[in-house]
């Protein structure tokens, strides 16, 4: 059980640290001071906010499947991205600022449907490949790979 629980905490901050470096990856790709190729600079910025709800998923259920954790982050980026045909003044208000803009998005765009698609599987794939072996490393004490 202590293995267990100690497993957990070291893959929250594995994930919450893959969360904030994604944040910083696409914040940056919003500023007006990089310059990035058009199609990056198009897509970058829905990609990298999928895969950082990803990260965010795993952060809060390490132990849960990875296909739970990839459709649960589908079903959430795909939600805020059909939120956006509703316009109430009240979240307006809310998407007007810097960072419920960044959170709730403007206007739907069926290129974003895509592009989280690609972040979250992308969040899929490295952690399927980057950490399996860590994942089975917490139940076979004689495997002698560290991650």
């Amino acid at each position: 059980m202590y293995i267990k629980r100690s497993a957990n905490i070291k893959y929250r901050i594995i994930y919450l640290l893959l969360a904030f470096i994604t944040m910083l990856l696409g914040l940056a790709s919003r500023v007006s001071f990089i310059t990035l190729p058009e199609f990056l600079n198009t897509y970058a910025g829905d990609t990298l906010w999928a895969l950082m709800v990803f990260w965010l998923f795993r952060t809060l259920q390490p132990s849960a499947s990875l296909l739970q954790s990839f459709i649960l982050a589908i079903c959430f980026s795909f939600s805020i991205e059909l939120s956006q045909f509703y316009h109430a003044p009240w979240i307006d208000n809310i998407r007007s600022t810097q960072l419920g803009g960044l959170v709730l998005g403007f206007g739907f765009k069926l290129s974003d449907l895509l592009c989280y698609s690609i972040g979250i599987g992308v969040g899929y794939i490295l952690n399927k490949g980057m950490f399996n072996c860590c994942l089975s490393n917490t139940h076979n004490e004689s495997n002698k790979f560290d991650c």
